[in-house]
């Protein structure tokens, strides 16, 4: 397991930023390349399996901050919204079980929540390659 960053992307060197951008590109690709389409093909309901993603996506939001990949207050939102969005799925879920079949605002809701977080992975991800190309050399 990889220690914790000793601090986030806006206090980082150019060598550290430059290894943070390269491991959440990484991640994001994999995510998008090989685990949404796992999640996709496994024989649940629609809502059981972005629930899943969903808590997938609070985790590697904890991840993303524990390791400094970015800048700190757009993992903190994001994982705010990724664990809303677990939570709304669950409800979801227990509400199904529990026989309340019409409440597909849960749903629609937290998609919605997801992938305003993914748009701001995109964003923490721009920033940092901003950040990377305005950086100045050390001395």
């Amino acid at each position: 397991m990889r220690a914790p960053a000793p601090h986030p992307a806006d206090a980082a060197t150019r060598a550290e930023l430059r290894r943070a951008v390269v491991h959440l590109l990484v991640t994001c690709i994999v995510l998008a390349l090989l685990v949404v389409p796992l999640v996709r093909e496994l024989p649940l309901g629609s809502t059981s399996r972005i629930g899943l993603f969903a808590w997938l996506l609070v985790v590697l939001a904890l991840y993303w901050l524990y390791a400094g990949l970015g800048y700190q207050a757009v993992l903190l939102v994001q994982l705010v919204l990724f664990s809303a969005a677990a939570v709304l799925l669950t409800t979801k879920v227990a509400l199904v079980i529990a026989g309340v079949e019409r409440l597909t605002i849960l749903r629609v809701t937290a998609r919605w929540l997801i992938l305003t977080g993914a748009m701001l992975a995109l964003v923490n991800l721009g920033w940092m390659l901003l950040a990377l190309t305005r950086k100045p050399p050390p001395r």
